[in-house]
C-alpha cells in the first residue's frame, strides 16, 4: 500500500491525471499485488471498488485511497497533497505496527522460555538423582501435579498470546 501511494503521489505531483497515474503507479507494483488493482481499476465506480479489495488482509488502506480519490477526484480537492498525506500516514502506521512487534519479542522469548523450564526443573532433579518421571507418572500425587503444571503452563502460553495478539491488533 504504501508503495502504491508513493507511486501515485509521484505520478500526480508529475502533473498526470489521476486515471492514468493510478494506472502507472499499479504497473510499478509487484504482479502479486497488481492483478487484483488492474481488476478495480476498469469498475464503474472505482471507489466502491477499492474500498470492497481494501477486505483483504493488508489491504486496508484501499479503503483509505478509495475515500482520497472520492475527496480528490469526484470533489475536486488538491490530490497530490491528499496522496502524500495519506502515504505518510501509512507509513507511520506501519512503523508503529513495527515498533510494537520489536517490542512485543522480547515477551514472546519469555513466554516460551517459562514453557520449557519445566523441563529443565525435571532433568536437574533427574541428575541429582531423584526420580521424577517415576513420580509424576506412577503415583495419584504425581499425576495430580503433573495435570495441575501441564494446566498451568497451557493457560500461561495462552493467556501470554492473548495479551500480544491484542497489544498487536488493538
Amino acid at each position: 500500500m504504501i508503495e502504491l501511494c508513493d507511486a501515485l503521489a509521484a505520478e500526480l505531483t508529475a502533473g498526470r491525471t489521476p486515471e492514468d497515474a493510478l494506472a502507472d503507479a499499479v504497473e510499478s507494483l509487484s504482479p502479486a499485488l497488481a492483478v487484483p488493482l488492474k481488476a478495480t481499476m476498469s469498475a464503474p465506480d472505482l471507489p466502491q471498488a477499492l474500498h470492497r479489495l481494501s477486505e483483504h488482509p493488508g489491504a486496508h488502506g484501499l479503503r483509505l485511497l478509495a475515500a482520497c480519490w472520492r475527496i480528490g477526484v469526484e470533489r475536486g480537492a488538491a490530490f497530490a497533497p491528499v496522496m502524500d498525506g495519506l502515504t505518510q500516514g501509512l507509513r507511520d502506521d506501519h512503523d508503529h505496527h513495527q515498533q510494537i512487534k520489536a517490542q512485543l519479542a522480547g515477551t514472546h522469548a519469555t513466554a516460551r522460555l517459562l514453557a520449557v523450564l519445566p523441563c529443565l526443573g525435571l532433568a536437574m532433579s533427574w541428575s541429582l538423582g531423584a526420580d521424577p518421571l517415576g513420580f509424576l507418572f506412577t503415583t495419584l500425587p504425581g499425576l495430580a501435579c503433573l495435570l495441575l503444571a501441564l494446566l498451568l503452563d497451557a493457560a500461561g502460553l495462552l493467556w501470554t498470546k492473548h495479551i500480544a495478539t491484542r497489544a498487536e491488533h488493538p
